[in-house]
């Protein structure tokens, strides 16, 4: 709810919300409510008959190195790709996917035994000597993005091509939601060894229902259906085409041209455009994806105090944020740990603090009486309306008196940034969460961890998670994270702002029931 004792910043930020819902209706200088429709294209699925799906995806995929990224959008590909350990099915319920059996033999040690008659895509045996040299390769590479959530793992024990043991340092209550994740995509050991790794990444080798045809930068990524694969052929598909498609308003026409079956990120003010066509809908769901600000706590600059940091937390009118950009497909948040994971604390969920007063007495009390000015970072085009998002930040902090230098950037050079460590005050994130753990969405904090981005650290906070990762009490595991998400609302090295709803447009001729994980496993998307 506004505040009512501002009067004027009330109706500032009033107009401010109406001018971003008249631009948000609008692309290219074109009412979202007429778009034109695109020429279709040599990849379109518009014939009834056709055997090739076709994604529009807001982004390329970033590699085929499945350990060095942290990328949810080019997980959602490779898991056509690579078979892993352990998957979630559309319920997400982790199941066994090349496991056929497994036992704890104690608390350090897991043998598990592979299916039988699983190949890669070029014909070679699947054995325990890949899974031993997939899982040393991420747990024992700090350089590798993925190692964090890998490196518990001590040693892979093979017993035979069939049979093996994972050794662990410590008890691993999250073993399994590890295993049902990107970083145990089975890599084939003996392909990579007699070809080197940059053969594997120019041309990928999986043992997943589709395989490698070819990667078309910033264009597209094509594969075909794998006619060995070990669960069956895919039945309704031949072809699956990935298409950077990085404009809202393009992939909306694009999907309305017939040019591709299915759309990511549809943009809230089009979501009445794509329901009122005939052959398409949109459709929404839940999603772990949670919308922040990092903040620097570097020592020297006005961030570092926790008193600004608040301020600027309840300078932020959420639930504004979450009606008027997103256009009400999101829920204010204090916390990434979302409902459905493991480690959740309710408490912190669809909740906020706007209150620009206090605000504007908290920077008082800190010095910047007067005001301050401080630089936000925001990527454009890689996080739901990430820029609008931004803008409309600055404008609510400028409100209180903090002055915001909005440094807009393209993917790489937002990347490149983060990478070295160079941000400044603040910068625009959006994280989900395949772990389905708290672990995952709290590791961050770590004073290790925390030092390039946040220069972050609190002890309490260490030993929470470090006790927290090897306890096997259900009970007390929850109660360490819950702790640890309340520390972290209030220190606010993050300033967390909503939980997105996940929006798809889809051919009304295609069967598809999006995850909150938000994979796109095309076995799961079917003809009607």
């Amino acid at each position: 709810m506004l505040h009512t004792k501002n009067k004027l910043g009330l109706r500032s930020l009033l107009m401010l919300i109406c001018a971003i819902v008249v631009l948000a209706g609008c692309s290219g200088g074109k009412p979202a409510e007429t778009p034109s429709a695109s020429p279709a294209t040599p990849d379109k699925a518009a014939d009834k008959g056709s055997r090739i799906l076709t994604i529009g995806m807001p982004t390329d995929m970033v590699s085929f190195d499945i350990h060095n990224h942290n990328t949810i959008l080019t997980e959602a590909i490779h898991i056509n790709m690579f078979s892993y350990l352990f998957k979630r099915n559309s319920d997400l319920e982790i199941k066994p996917d090349l496991v056929d059996s497994y036992k704890v033999v104690d608390d350090t040690t897991w043998e598990f035994k592979l299916k039988k008659g699983i190949t890669f895509h070029n014909g070679d045996p699947l054995t325990s000597a890949d899974v031993k040299y997939t899982l040393e390769r991420v747990a024992k590479d700090k350089a590798l993005k993925e190692n964090p959530n890998y490196k518990q793992i001590k040693e892979v024990k093979i017993i035979d091509d069939a049979n093996f043991q994972i050794l662990t340092d410590g008890p691993q209550p999250a073993l399994l939601n590890r295993l049902s994740r990107i970083g145990s995509g089975i890599l084939p050991k003996a392909y990579i060894e007699k070809n080197g790794f940059d053969n594997f990444l120019a041309k990928p080798v999986g043992s997943g229902p589709f395989k490698f045809v070819e990667w078309v930068r910033d264009d597209r990524v094509v594969l075909e259906a794998y006619e060995n694969y070990f669960e069956g052929r895919v039945k309704d598909w031949d072809r699956v085409v990935f298409r950077k498609i990085p404009e809202d308003s393009s992939r909306v026409n694009e999907l309305l041209a017939g040019g591709v079956d299915l759309i990511v990120n549809v943009p809230s003010n089009m979501v009445n455009v794509v329901n009122a066509q005939d052959k398409t809908q949109a459709i929404k769901a839940t999603s772990n994806r949670v919308g922040l600000l990092a903040v620097r706590n570097t020592k020297g600059l006005p961030t570092a105090d926790p008193k600004v940091r608040e301020a600027i937390d309840l300078a932020i009118n959420k639930k504004a944020l979450a009606d008027t950009v997103l256009g009400g497909y999101a829920t204010p948040t204090r916390t990434r740990v979302t409902p459905g994971n493991f480690g959740a604390d309710p408490s912190l969920f669809n909740t906020s603090l706007y209150d620009p007063e206090k605000a504007k007495q908290l920077l008082k009390e800190a010095g910047y009486g007067s005001g301050l000015t401080i630089t936000l970072s925001s990527p454009t085009g890689v996080y739901t309306k990430d820029k609008e998002v931004s803008e409309m930040i600055q404008a609510m902090l400028g409100e209180v008196g903090i002055k915001v230098n909005l440094e807009l950037m393209e993917r790489t050079k937002f990347t490149e940034m983060r990478a070295a460590g160079k941000n400044k005050e603040l910068f625009l994130a959006s994280y989900g969460n395949s772990l389905f753990d708290a672990d995952t969405a709290l590791d961050v904090y770590r004073t290790e961890k925390a030092k390039t981005e946040l220069d972050y650290s609190n002890k309490e906070v260490d030993d929470l998670l470090k006790a927290a990762l090897v306890n096997m009490n259900p009970k007390d595991r929850t109660a360490q994270y819950q702790r640890i998400q309340k520390i972290v609302a209030d220190e606010r090295p993050h300033i967390y702002l909503y939980s997105e709803q996940g929006l798809y447009g889809v051919k009304k001729t295609i069967n598809f029931k999006p995850r909150t994980d938000e994979m796109l496993y095309v076995p799961e998307i079917t003809k009607k």
